[in-house]
């Protein structure tokens, strides 16, 4: 029978509390800070650039970790996980391109589809991954929500988090993540002819 050497923690235990722990160092230790740069940068870069775009992505995602950063002695170390955090900060700071997003997605919207029978099999499954994202209807549709509307929604289907991780994302109440949402998808689907791209499993919502 295997045997773990003595202080090898497992990725469940690792998962479990690191995010805070990885915070309560860094108010003694800065430089540990690095270790959350390293686990969400990735997420939280492909949220942002989906919304706002490649071309200003990456500063505001700098910009959100110096944020978090200069904020991390007052985080709740209660919270084992700093993911909505982080998409909070990220979300907050898109405030700024409030215009810029909306005039993104109109553009998005007038880019035809792909050509798909000129493609190869993999290039045209990553286009319909692109087009299921900001493409077509979908964008117009998203443009014309309002931006609390738009946060619930993306923060949801693209940022990948549940309801209760939304409503600390955005330091509002899980009801009002919900309202926000089910107005936000009744229109996306009356935009969309009943569709709607951005749902997800209600089991992963409540998970």
């Amino acid at each position: 029978m295997a045997v773990e050497s003595p202080g090898v923690r497992t990725r469940e235990e690792d998962r479990e509390d690191s995010d805070a722990r990885v915070i309560a160092r860094s108010r003694d230790e800065p430089e540990q800070f690095a270790a959350l740069f390293d686990r969400y940068a990735d997420a939280v870069h492909r949220y942002v650039a989906r919304r706002i775009g490649p071309e200003t992505a990456e500063d505001l995602v700098a910009d959100t970790f110096t944020t978090a950063f200069q904020r991390r002695h007052s985080y709740d170390l209660t919270r084992a996980d700093a993911r909505p955090w982080l998409f909070g900060i990220a979300t907050n700071l898109m405030s700024r391109h409030r215009r810029a997003e909306a005039r993104r997605f109109k553009a998005l919207a007038k880019v035809p589809e792909p050509v798909q029978h000129e493609e190869p099999v993999a290039e045209r499954a990553v286009a319909r991954v692109g087009a299921t994202g900001v493409r077509g209807e979908l964008a117009a549709a998203l443009a014309e929500l309002s931006a609390r509307q738009r946060d619930v929604v993306l923060l949801v289907a693209w940022g990948d988090l549940d309801y209760e991780e939304a409503a600390r994302a955005l330091g509002v109440p899980v009801g009002t993540v919900k309202s926000r949402l089910h107005r936000a998808r009744s229109r996306l689907r009356e935009a969309l002819g009943g569709s709607d791209p951005t749902a997800f499993r209600e089991a992963d919502a409540h998970a």
